[in-house]
C-alpha cells in the first residue's frame, strides 16, 4: 500500500468520500485565464490557503476551466522565510510518474512491439517471473508482486521492504538502486496473490514496466520518456533525474518530520535520490508541464483511442479513495451533480512533496498541483481527504458538495 503524506492510497472509504477527496484535489491543482488577476479567483485562492491553515508548509495549483487558465501559490517556499512558492517551481512528482511511465508502454502497444496480454516473462526471461503475469496485469496492479516499500499480505501481516519510512529512510535518503535491483528485491519475497485474482497497488510494477521498456527499445528509458513524451510536448520543466538527488530551481522546499530516540525531529528533504522508485515515482515535473501532459493524453495526442479506453477502464476490485485503477490512472466517478467521471493519478515520494493531477476525460477541466509539508504535526489521515473535499467541490462542483 502506499500514501500520500501518509494517507493510505487504498482505503475502505465509500464512493462519496472518494469523490470528495478527488474534488478537492482537482481543486488544488487550478489553473486561471493567463492574463487574471489574483481577485478574479478569490475562491481558488481560499481553496488553496485553507490547505496552509491545515498545516501544510505550501502549495502551488494550476487549473484549466471554462473561464480559462488560473495559476496561484500559498504559503512558504521555505520555513523561516515569507515567499510563497513559485506558481512555476519544479517538485518531485511522485506516483505521478505511473502514468506518464504506462502512457509509454502503451506506446509500444500500439506499435505492435509489446502485446498487452502478453507474458511479461517472455521480454525480461532472466528476472524468473510468474509466466502468467502479463503487460496488463503490470499496469493495472493485479500481477501480485510484492511492493519493494512494504507491503502487507491477507492476513494483516507487514512485511517491511526497503527503507522508504521514518528515521531509516532519512538515513538512506541518498543511496543510490538499480531497477534491477529493486524488482529482484521483490521477487524474493512470495507473491501476495495469484496473478489476475486480486488487486495490490506495488512499485514493483512500474520498476518492472521500466526494465520492459528498455528491454524491448534498446534504449535506457529517461532517453525514451525524452524522445515520446517530454520532447514533443516541450516539457521542458520536467525530468527523469536517475539517482541525481537535486531538485533544479525554482521550487519550494519539502520537510519531513519524523521520530528519532523518542524526539520529534523536521529534516529539509528537498534533496533525495529517487533510484528507490524508478519507473515508479522519481520524475520531477511542474504543474504547467503535468497540465499540458494530461491534457495531450486526455485528447488523443499520445495514444489512439482504442488504448485511451484500455487506460480508462478500471479493475473494479481496485475501488479505493482515489477511485479504480485502470492502467495507470485512476478513474473517478463524481456523479451526475459533479464532473461525471475524472481521470487521476497523486504522487507522493518518501518525504517533502506531495503532487496532484486530475482532469476529465474531455480535458475541459485540468488540474495540477505540488504540495509541500513543513514542520507542523498535520493528521494527514484526517487533514487530507477534507481538504481535497474543498477542493473538488470548489473545481469539479461548482462549490457544490459531490454526492
Amino acid at each position: 500500500m502506499r500514501t500520500i503524506f501518509g494517507v493510505p492510497h487504498r482505503s475502505k472509504v465509500l464512493r462519496r468520500a472518494a469523490v470528495t477527496v478527488l474534488a478537492a484535489a482537482l481543486v488544488a491543482g487550478a489553473a486561471a485565464p493567463a492574463a487574471a488577476t489574483a481577485q478574479d479567483r478569490p475562491e481558488l485562492h481560499k481553496a488553496i490557503q485553507e490547505w496552509i491553515d491545515d498545516g501544510f508548509a505550501g502549495m502551488q495549483m494550476r487549473v484549466h476551466d471554462e473561464r480559462g487558465d488560473w495559476v496561484g501559490s500559498a504559503g512558504v517556499r521555505k520555513l523561516g522565510e515569507s515567499a510563497k512558492p513559485p506558481t512555476n517551481g519544479r517538485y518531485w512528482i511522485g506516483s505521478t510518474t505511473k502514468t506518464f511511465m504506462a502512457t509509454l508502454v502503451l506506446q509500444l502497444v500500439a506499435e505492435g512491439r509489446v502485446g498487452l496480454d502478453a507474458s511479461v516473462a517472455g521480454y525480461l526471461p532472466d528476472l524468473g517471473l510468474d509466466p502468467r503475469i502479463t503487460v496488463r496485469m503490470m499496469l493495472q496492479h493485479t500481477s501480485g508482486l510484492f511492493n519493494y516499500t512494504g507491503d502487507a499480505y491477507d492476513d494483516g501481516v507487514w512485511v517491511p521492504g526497503l527503507p522508504s519510512v521514518g528515521k531509516e529512510w532519512v538515513d538512506n535518503r541518498f543511496k543510490s538502486y538499480q531497477p534491477e535491483e529493486l524488482v529482484r528485491f521483490a521477487l524474493s519475497k512470495p507473491a501476495k496473490f495469484a496473478p489476475g485474482t486480486s488487486w495490490g497497488y506495488a512499485n514493483t510494477n512500474y520498476t518492472l514496466a521500466l526494465l520492459l521498456i528498455e528491454k524491448v527499445t534498446g534504449r535506457p528509458y529517461a532517453e525514451e520518456m525524452q524522445r515520446r513524451i517530454l520532447g514533443p510536448l516541450r516539457l521542458t520543466g520536467t525530468s527523469v533525474p536517475g539517482n541525481r538527488p537535486d531538485l533544479p530551481g525554482p521550487h519550494a522546499h519539502g520537510y519531513y518530520r519524523y521520530e528519532d530516540a523518542g524526539q520529534w525531529k523536521v529534516v529539509d528533504v528537498t534533496r533525495q535520490n529517487l533510484s528507490l522508485l524508478a519507473g515508479a515515482g522519481n520524475m520531477i515535473s511542474t504543474t504547467k508541464d503535468v497540465q499540458t501532459f494530461m491534457s495531450a493524453l486526455v485528447s488523443g495526442r499520445l495514444l489512439p483511442a482504442a488504448l485511451m479506453t484500455e487506460m480508462s477502464t478500471p479493475d473494479p476490485r481496485s475501488a479505493g479513495l482515489f477511485g479504480s485503477y485502470g492502467l495507470g490512472l485512476y478513474v473517478l466517478d463524481t456523479g451526475p451533480d459533479c464532473a461525471g467521471i475524472v481521470l487521476n493519478h497523486d504522487g507522493s515520494p518518501p518525504g517533502g512533496y506531495g503532487s496532484l493531477m486530475y482532469s476529465t476525460p474531455d480535458g475541459s477541466k485540468v488540474l495540477t498541483a505540488s504540495l509541500t509539508s513543513g514542520d507542523a504535526a498535520v493528521d494527514t489521515a484526517t487533514v487530507f481527504p477534507k481538504a481535497l473535499n474543498r477542493l473538488i467541490n470548489e473545481v469539479f462542483c461548482d462549490g457544490r458538495q459531490a454526492q
